[in-house]
């Protein structure tokens, strides 16, 4: 594997990072222990197999010097023009090169690490009676920087009936796609779908083909269409405020975790009774959740309708892609003001029907492609204050990781529940995550420490509201 450059939005998350504020993804699965020496088995798997999946190799290195080696005028002279080569292409040469050198600036390559140590990356704890306690108080350290930017924590349970393995990637290395990909080539084979190789693109010069101005210029003026629009939509947003302070704090720098698992089964009956998608149905249980939630701590729930981003991956899932992220957003403010589970369920899924028609690349939730216009320099420097400006764009993430329907095993053990953990933005007290695996869904839930001490409260919340959604369906 060869150095690449970072696509935008994985240079904007590496430059949002802060000690405080880890940019690191993450998934806790919990395995069913066939043995008492089950654990250690597996962190010994996870190191062999680490060795041999490329991606895992992969550092990210900052860079202030160009990419490409620099060519003297007098080594240009040689080759400018070559015989028969026509001017425009001979001009295209350095010129390229020092548009290539300008992009480079300030960027960062994901590259090969040639000191890669897989032990290194993968830990073997003591026992715990709590995975999701010992999961929180490692979510709270930033990866390593200057080596691959990810871990893998064994933590063996104290009963010797279960373990877990805390996977975790930094999201300048990986999407929640891409990092399924990676933790999935460490477990134990399996027969996979090959991916659908993407079709060769084109090369493509310094200076087009006249027959392509004409595109390139409308293609221009729709990129800066969306992004004002985009711009707007965000401005309009902070307009209609209406969150509860227990959703922002001041950053501590410590979390804490919970997991949820609900039946699949009960989610669909929902669905088929009120309507809506099942994505539908999981922000709705997680707007009912936060009501009760702020109910039971009586901060109040009346009047607050939270902004949720709900990212939106914008590659398919079978398909061979870049390593880069890929993702837009929609943006819906979440009804916790409303008292009845069904009208709660309707409102998410009008706002969510209107977000579709308008697409993923236009309104609020559409920030992050803005990146794509941001030189690798501003996100160099405006990085800090990108994060710091989270809480005035949103209020809580809910994101969803897709899984694959098929059973996962490590060292012949069943992996039998993974709950995904997203990172938390600046200002903010709370992020949720949420996957189908095996018939459940299972519901992540992330918080800053010091702000939310008593997140298994909302996480009972969770399963309160799928529980009131069926009864009332079934009404």
């Amino acid at each position: 594997m060869t150095a690449d450059p970072l696509a935008p939005l994985d240079l904007a998350f590496w430059n949002i990072e802060s000690a405080g504020h880890p940019m690191h993804l993450a998934a806790l699965g919990v395995f069913t222990a066939g043995s008492p020496s089950a654990a250690a088995h597996a962190a010994d798997l996870l190191a062999v197999r680490a060795a041999a999946v490329p991606g895992l190799r992969m550092r990210i290195r900052d860079t202030w010097e160009p990419l490409t080696p620099r060519r003297s005028l007098s080594a240009l002279s040689r080759r400018w023009p070559a015989t028969g080569e026509p001017l425009t292409a001979a001009l295209r040469r350095p010129l390229a090169s020092a548009v290539r050198r300008s992009l480079a600036f300030g960027g960062a390559t994901r590259e090969p690490d040639p000191g890669f140590n897989p032990l290194n990356h993968v830990r073997l704890h003591p026992a715990t009676a709590d995975f999701h306690s010992a999961a929180g108080e490692l979510m709270g350290h930033p990866l390593e920087r200057a080596r691959p930017p990810w871990e893998a924590h064994v933590l063996p349970g104290e009963d010797g009936a279960r373990f877990a393995v805390l996977f975790k990637f930094h999201h300048a290395l990986a999407d929640g796609l891409r990092a399924l990909t990676l933790a999935a080539a460490l477990m134990d084979p399996t027969d996979l779908p090959t991916p659908r190789p993407r079709p060769a693109e084109p090369p493509r010069g310094l200076v087009p083909d006249v027959r392509e101005v004409p595109g390139l210029v409308r293609e221009a003026l729709a990129d800066a269409g969306r992004a004002l629009d985009i711009g707007a939509a965000v401005a309009r947003s902070t307009l209609d405020m209406r969150s509860s302070p227990a959703l922002t704090c001041a950053p501590s720098g410590t979390r804490r975790t919970a997991g949820v698992v609900v039946d699949l089964d009960d989610v669909h009956r929902i669905r088929k009774s009120a309507g809506g998608t099942v994505n539908d149905v999981l922000i709705a249980v997680v707007a009912g959740a936060l009501r009760r939630w702020l109910d039971e701590r009586g901060d109040g729930s009346d009047g607050v309708a939270p902004r949720a981003l709900v990212p939106v991956s914008r590659r398919r899932p079978r398909t061979a892609h870049p390593q880069g992220n890929r993702l837009s957003g929609y943006l819906i403010q979440l009804p916790v003001d409303e008292r009845d589970p069904l009208a709660r369920l309707t409102r998410v899924r009008t706002a969510m029907d209107r977000n579709k028609e308008a697409g993923p690349h236009r309104g609020a939730g559409a920030v992050a492609l803005l990146a794509e216009h941001v030189p690798p320099l501003g996100h160099r420097l405006g990085g800090p204050l990108l994060g710091q400006a989270a809480r005035l764009w949103f209020d809580v993430l809910v994101t969803s990781v897709p899984l694959p329907g098929f059973g996962l095993r490590l060292g012949g053990d069943p992996l039998g529940a993974v709950f995904p953990l997203a990172p938390l933005a600046p200002g903010h007290s709370l992020a949720v995550a949420v996957s189908t695996y095996r018939g459940r869904v299972h519901y992540g839930l992330v918080a800053d420490g010091a702000a939310v001490e008593d997140l298994d409260r909302l996480a009972r919340a969770v399963t309160e509201e799928v529980s009131a959604l069926t009864v009332a369906c079934d009404h």
